[in-house]
Protein backbone atom coordinates (compact mmCIF):
# COMPACT_ATOMS: atom_id res chain seq x y z
CA UNK A 1 0.00 0.00 0.00
CA UNK A 2 1.27 3.46 -0.89
CA UNK A 3 0.07 6.99 -0.16
CA UNK A 4 0.98 9.79 -2.55
CA UNK A 5 0.32 13.48 -2.05
CA UNK A 6 -0.36 16.46 -4.32
CA UNK A 7 1.00 19.04 -3.90
CA UNK A 8 2.42 18.22 -0.42
CA UNK A 9 1.38 16.33 2.75
CA UNK A 10 -0.87 18.14 5.24
CA UNK A 11 -1.68 17.02 8.78
CA UNK A 12 -4.46 18.18 11.07
CA UNK A 13 -6.98 18.62 8.26
CA UNK A 14 -10.62 17.95 7.57
CA UNK A 15 -10.45 14.82 5.42
CA UNK A 16 -13.08 14.40 2.70
CA UNK A 17 -13.13 10.76 1.58
CA UNK A 18 -14.41 9.34 -1.69
CA UNK A 19 -13.50 7.97 -5.08
CA UNK A 20 -14.45 11.34 -6.61
CA UNK A 21 -14.67 10.08 -10.19
CA UNK A 22 -15.73 13.07 -12.26
CA UNK A 23 -15.45 15.49 -9.29
CA UNK A 24 -19.09 16.40 -9.91
CA UNK A 25 -21.16 19.15 -8.26
CA UNK A 26 -21.95 16.90 -5.29
CA UNK A 27 -18.25 16.34 -4.65
CA UNK A 28 -17.64 20.05 -5.07
CA UNK A 29 -20.26 20.81 -2.42
CA UNK A 30 -18.52 18.43 0.00
CA UNK A 31 -15.27 20.35 -0.47
CA UNK A 32 -17.04 23.65 0.14
CA UNK A 33 -18.83 22.37 3.25
CA UNK A 34 -15.57 20.96 4.63
CA UNK A 35 -14.17 24.46 4.96
CA UNK A 36 -16.60 25.32 7.76
CA UNK A 37 -14.49 23.37 10.29
CA UNK A 38 -11.68 25.89 9.87
CA UNK A 39 -9.02 23.30 9.07
CA UNK A 40 -7.11 22.73 5.85
CA UNK A 41 -9.08 20.41 3.54
CA UNK A 42 -7.57 17.14 2.33
CA UNK A 43 -9.37 15.04 -0.27
CA UNK A 44 -8.64 11.31 0.04
CA UNK A 45 -9.20 9.26 -3.10
CA UNK A 46 -8.36 5.75 -4.28
CA UNK A 47 -6.69 4.39 -7.40
CA UNK A 48 -7.76 2.17 -8.99
CA UNK A 49 -11.47 2.04 -8.24
CA UNK A 50 -12.08 -0.62 -5.54
CA UNK A 51 -14.30 -2.65 -7.88
CA UNK A 52 -11.28 -3.16 -10.14
CA UNK A 53 -9.77 -5.34 -7.42
CA UNK A 54 -12.87 -7.17 -6.22
CA UNK A 55 -14.87 -7.59 -9.45
CA UNK A 56 -12.85 -6.42 -12.47
CA UNK A 57 -15.61 -7.28 -14.95
CA UNK A 58 -17.94 -4.89 -13.11
CA UNK A 59 -15.49 -2.01 -12.71
CA UNK A 60 -17.08 1.30 -13.75
CA UNK A 61 -15.70 3.25 -16.67
CA UNK A 62 -13.67 6.38 -15.91
CA UNK A 63 -15.11 9.89 -16.05
CA UNK A 64 -11.70 11.45 -15.42
CA UNK A 65 -8.07 10.44 -15.45
CA UNK A 66 -6.32 10.37 -12.07
CA UNK A 67 -4.36 13.53 -12.92
CA UNK A 68 -7.53 15.33 -13.94
CA UNK A 69 -9.29 14.16 -10.78
CA UNK A 70 -6.47 15.55 -8.61
CA UNK A 71 -6.43 18.87 -10.47
CA UNK A 72 -10.20 19.24 -10.20
CA UNK A 73 -10.17 18.46 -6.46
CA UNK A 74 -7.53 21.15 -5.95
CA UNK A 75 -9.47 23.57 -8.17
CA UNK A 76 -12.69 23.12 -6.21
CA UNK A 77 -11.32 23.60 -2.73
CA UNK A 78 -8.96 20.88 -1.54
CA UNK A 79 -5.68 22.17 -0.13
CA UNK A 80 -4.09 18.80 -0.85
CA UNK A 81 -5.03 15.41 -2.27
CA UNK A 82 -3.85 12.08 -0.92
CA UNK A 83 -4.12 9.11 -3.27
CA UNK A 84 -4.19 5.62 -1.76
CA UNK A 85 -3.17 2.67 -3.91
CA UNK A 86 -6.16 0.37 -3.61
CA UNK A 87 -4.28 -2.94 -3.58
CA UNK A 88 -4.70 -6.23 -1.72
CA UNK A 89 -2.75 -4.96 1.27
CA UNK A 90 -5.01 -1.95 1.67
CA UNK A 91 -8.17 -3.97 1.03
CA UNK A 92 -7.21 -6.40 3.81
CA UNK A 93 -6.89 -3.69 6.48
CA UNK A 94 -9.42 -3.90 9.28
CA UNK A 95 -11.62 -0.84 9.82
CA UNK A 96 -9.69 -0.04 13.01
CA UNK A 97 -6.34 -0.28 11.19
CA UNK A 98 -7.59 2.09 8.50
CA UNK A 99 -8.54 4.65 11.11
CA UNK A 100 -5.51 4.21 13.35
CA UNK A 101 -2.80 3.95 10.68
CA UNK A 102 -4.12 6.33 8.03
CA UNK A 103 -6.59 8.81 9.50
CA UNK A 104 -4.85 9.19 12.87
CA UNK A 105 -1.13 8.41 12.37
CA UNK A 106 -0.55 9.48 8.76
CA UNK A 107 -3.06 12.34 8.49
CA UNK A 108 -3.82 13.38 12.10
CA UNK A 109 -7.35 14.11 10.85
CA UNK A 110 -9.43 16.53 12.90
CA UNK A 111 -12.73 16.00 11.07
CA UNK A 112 -14.05 13.57 8.45
CA UNK A 113 -16.64 14.17 5.74
CA UNK A 114 -18.10 11.29 3.74
CA UNK A 115 -21.02 10.37 1.51
CA UNK A 116 -24.00 8.51 2.88
CA UNK A 117 -22.94 5.15 1.40
CA UNK A 118 -19.32 5.27 2.57
CA UNK A 119 -17.85 2.12 4.12
CA UNK A 120 -14.25 1.25 4.92
CA UNK A 121 -11.98 -1.57 5.99
CA UNK A 122 -11.94 -5.26 5.11
CA UNK A 123 -15.33 -6.49 4.01
CA UNK A 124 -16.62 -2.89 4.05
CA UNK A 125 -17.29 -3.50 7.75
CA UNK A 126 -16.64 0.07 8.89
CA UNK A 127 -19.59 2.44 8.84
CA UNK A 128 -19.92 6.19 9.20
CA UNK A 129 -21.16 6.05 12.78
CA UNK A 130 -18.11 4.00 13.80
CA UNK A 131 -15.81 6.90 12.98
CA UNK A 132 -17.36 8.95 15.79
CA UNK A 133 -15.96 6.47 18.30
CA UNK A 134 -12.46 7.83 17.59
CA UNK A 135 -13.30 11.40 18.54
CA UNK A 136 -13.51 12.84 15.02
CA UNK A 137 -16.06 15.38 14.02
CA UNK A 138 -17.95 13.35 11.41
CA UNK A 139 -20.42 14.67 8.85
CA UNK A 140 -22.35 12.50 6.40
CA UNK A 141 -23.71 14.02 3.20
CA UNK A 142 -26.37 12.92 0.75
CA UNK A 143 -25.20 14.13 -2.65
CA UNK A 144 -28.57 15.45 -3.77
CA UNK A 145 -29.65 18.77 -5.22
CA UNK A 146 -32.57 20.21 -7.18
CA UNK A 147 -31.48 18.06 -10.16
CA UNK A 148 -31.95 14.89 -8.10
CA UNK A 149 -29.34 12.49 -6.78
CA UNK A 150 -25.87 13.45 -7.99
CA UNK A 151 -23.74 10.38 -8.65
CA UNK A 152 -20.95 9.28 -10.95
CA UNK A 153 -23.13 6.36 -12.06
CA UNK A 154 -25.94 8.68 -13.14
CA UNK A 155 -23.49 10.86 -15.05
CA UNK A 156 -21.97 7.85 -16.81
CA UNK A 157 -25.41 6.75 -17.97
CA UNK A 158 -26.17 10.22 -19.33
CA UNK A 159 -22.91 10.20 -21.28
CA UNK A 160 -23.59 6.72 -22.63
CA UNK A 161 -26.95 8.07 -23.85
CA UNK A 162 -25.31 11.10 -25.47
CA UNK A 163 -26.90 13.63 -23.10
CA UNK A 164 -23.68 15.60 -22.75
CA UNK A 165 -25.31 18.88 -21.77
CA UNK A 166 -27.11 17.45 -18.73
CA UNK A 167 -24.04 15.40 -17.82
CA UNK A 168 -21.99 18.59 -17.88
CA UNK A 169 -24.53 20.28 -15.60
CA UNK A 170 -24.14 17.52 -13.04
CA UNK A 171 -20.37 17.52 -13.43
CA UNK A 172 -20.11 21.29 -13.05
CA UNK A 173 -17.50 21.26 -15.83
CA UNK A 174 -17.25 19.84 -19.35
CA UNK A 175 -16.73 16.12 -19.85
CA UNK A 176 -13.30 15.44 -21.34
CA UNK A 177 -11.60 12.44 -22.90
CA UNK A 178 -7.80 12.31 -22.79
CA UNK A 179 -5.41 10.29 -24.89
CA UNK A 180 -2.87 10.33 -27.70
CA UNK A 181 -3.49 11.45 -31.28
CA UNK A 182 -3.14 8.32 -33.41
CA UNK A 183 -3.18 7.62 -37.12
CA UNK A 184 -6.59 6.95 -38.63
CA UNK A 185 -7.79 6.24 -42.15
CA UNK A 186 -6.83 9.80 -43.22
CA UNK A 187 -10.13 10.05 -45.10
CA UNK A 188 -10.92 13.36 -43.43
CA UNK A 189 -7.80 14.90 -44.92
CA UNK A 190 -8.87 13.73 -48.38
CA UNK A 191 -12.29 15.39 -48.15
CA UNK A 192 -11.14 18.66 -46.60
CA UNK A 193 -11.80 17.91 -42.93
CA UNK A 194 -8.55 16.60 -41.42
CA UNK A 195 -9.27 15.09 -38.03
CA UNK A 196 -7.31 14.12 -34.96
CA UNK A 197 -8.07 10.53 -34.00
CA UNK A 198 -8.11 9.84 -30.28
CA UNK A 199 -6.29 6.81 -28.97
CA UNK A 200 -7.48 5.82 -25.49
CA UNK A 201 -5.82 3.65 -22.89
CA UNK A 202 -7.90 2.45 -20.00
CA UNK A 203 -11.59 1.94 -19.34
CA UNK A 204 -13.10 5.28 -20.36
CA UNK A 205 -16.72 6.38 -20.50
CA UNK A 206 -17.41 6.88 -24.23
CA UNK A 207 -20.39 9.02 -25.30
CA UNK A 208 -23.04 7.62 -27.62
CA UNK A 209 -22.28 7.65 -31.33
CA UNK A 210 -23.00 11.05 -32.83
CA UNK A 211 -21.64 14.45 -33.76
CA UNK A 212 -20.68 16.81 -30.95
CA UNK A 213 -19.48 20.38 -30.61
CA UNK A 214 -16.63 21.13 -28.25
CA UNK A 215 -12.92 21.77 -28.21
CA UNK A 216 -9.68 20.01 -29.11
CA UNK A 217 -6.76 20.81 -26.81
CA UNK A 218 -3.16 19.82 -27.56
CA UNK A 219 -0.12 21.10 -25.67
CA UNK A 220 -2.03 24.02 -24.13
CA UNK A 221 -3.44 25.07 -27.50
CA UNK A 222 -7.21 24.87 -27.69
CA UNK A 223 -9.41 25.09 -30.77
CA UNK A 224 -13.19 24.91 -31.25
CA UNK A 225 -13.96 21.53 -32.79
CA UNK A 226 -16.57 19.25 -34.27
CA UNK A 227 -16.22 15.80 -32.71
CA UNK A 228 -17.43 12.57 -34.30
CA UNK A 229 -17.96 9.23 -32.55
CA UNK A 230 -18.93 6.20 -34.58
CA UNK A 231 -18.01 3.83 -37.39
CA UNK A 232 -18.29 6.24 -40.37
CA UNK A 233 -21.17 4.23 -41.90
CA UNK A 234 -21.28 6.26 -45.14
CA UNK A 235 -18.02 4.65 -46.26
CA UNK A 236 -17.65 1.00 -47.21
CA UNK A 237 -16.04 -1.48 -44.90
CA UNK A 238 -16.38 -2.53 -41.29
CA UNK A 239 -14.43 -0.58 -38.68
CA UNK A 240 -14.39 -0.15 -34.93
CA UNK A 241 -15.76 2.95 -33.29
CA UNK A 242 -13.59 5.96 -33.87
CA UNK A 243 -13.38 9.18 -31.88
CA UNK A 244 -12.10 12.06 -33.99
CA UNK A 245 -12.11 15.84 -33.85
CA UNK A 246 -11.85 18.46 -36.58
CA UNK A 247 -10.28 21.67 -35.29
CA UNK A 248 -12.43 24.33 -36.91
CA UNK A 249 -10.69 26.64 -39.41
CA UNK A 250 -7.24 25.16 -38.70
CA UNK A 251 -4.88 23.89 -41.39
CA UNK A 252 -1.50 22.19 -41.36
CA UNK A 253 -1.71 20.91 -37.79
CA UNK A 254 0.76 18.11 -37.00
CA UNK A 255 -0.70 16.44 -33.93
CA UNK A 256 0.31 12.79 -34.24
CA UNK A 257 1.57 11.13 -31.06
CA UNK A 258 0.79 14.19 -28.95
CA UNK A 259 -1.32 14.17 -25.80
CA UNK A 260 -4.74 15.65 -26.42
CA UNK A 261 -8.06 16.40 -24.80
CA UNK A 262 -11.45 16.14 -26.47
CA UNK A 263 -13.74 18.50 -24.52
CA UNK A 264 -17.47 17.90 -25.08
CA UNK A 265 -20.00 20.72 -25.00
CA UNK A 266 -23.09 19.76 -27.01
CA UNK A 267 -24.50 16.85 -28.99
CA UNK A 268 -25.53 18.04 -32.45
CA UNK A 269 -27.06 14.92 -34.00
CA UNK A 270 -26.95 11.15 -34.34
CA UNK A 271 -24.53 9.39 -36.66
CA UNK A 272 -26.33 8.43 -39.87
CA UNK A 273 -25.44 6.85 -43.19
CA UNK A 274 -25.58 9.25 -46.14
CA UNK A 275 -26.24 8.37 -49.78
CA UNK A 276 -22.78 9.31 -50.95
CA UNK A 277 -20.08 11.87 -50.29
CA UNK A 278 -21.88 15.01 -51.45
CA UNK A 279 -24.76 14.93 -48.93
CA UNK A 280 -22.25 13.99 -46.22
CA UNK A 281 -20.12 17.06 -47.02
CA UNK A 282 -23.20 19.28 -46.99
CA UNK A 283 -24.11 18.04 -43.53
CA UNK A 284 -20.53 18.31 -42.28
CA UNK A 285 -20.49 21.99 -43.23
CA UNK A 286 -23.73 22.51 -41.28
CA UNK A 287 -22.26 20.63 -38.31
CA UNK A 288 -19.13 22.78 -38.35
CA UNK A 289 -21.14 26.00 -38.65
CA UNK A 290 -23.28 24.96 -35.67
CA UNK A 291 -20.22 23.92 -33.64
CA UNK A 292 -18.56 27.23 -34.46
CA UNK A 293 -21.58 29.22 -33.31
CA UNK A 294 -21.97 27.26 -30.08
CA UNK A 295 -18.31 27.43 -29.08
CA UNK A 296 -18.07 31.12 -29.92
CA UNK A 297 -21.15 31.92 -27.83
CA UNK A 298 -19.69 29.94 -24.93
CA UNK A 299 -16.54 32.05 -24.96
CA UNK A 300 -18.41 35.37 -24.87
Amino acid sequence: MRLSWKPAPIKGATVVIGNFDGVHVGHQQLLIDAQKFGNPVVAMTFEPHPTTLFAPDKAPTHLTSLDARINLLLKYGADAVVVIDFDKEFASMSPDDFVQKILITDLDAKAVMIGANFTYGKGAAGKAEDLRNYGFQVEVHNLQESMGVISSTRIRNLIFEGDIQFANELLGHRFTLEGIVVHGEKRGREIGYPTANLGLSGNWTIPADGIYAGWLEVENQKWPAAISIGTNPTFEGIRTRQIEAYALDQTGLDLYDKKCKFIFGWRLRETIKFDGLEPLLEQMKKDCDQARNLTQSALN
